[in-house]
């Protein structure tokens, strides 16, 4: 009798705890959530940044250079 009680009452600390550490994520990440709605990701630039707006055309042969930049420096 003593051990199932032990075991009942260890079984529900370790589910309170669960749901306590469940809740306190889910509450920082809806915390994350509500700062980044605010946050503008197409205002322009502050400071010296440049926005890029058009990609530049290349040729055929970029993308052979490209790989070969690729291969060469091992990234």
């Amino acid at each position: 009798m003593k051990t199932s009680l032990s075991l009942f009452l260890h079984t529900a600390k370790v589910m309170v705890l669960f749901v306590s550490f469940t809740v306190l994520f889910y509450i920082g990440m809806v915390w994350l959530n509500q700062e980044y709605q605010s946050y503008h990701r197409y205002d322009e630039p502050k400071g010296m940044a440049v926005k890029v707006s058009k990609a530049v055309d290349t040729g055929d042969d970029a993308w052979l250079e490209r790989l070969m930049l690729f291969y060469l420096n091992g990234e």
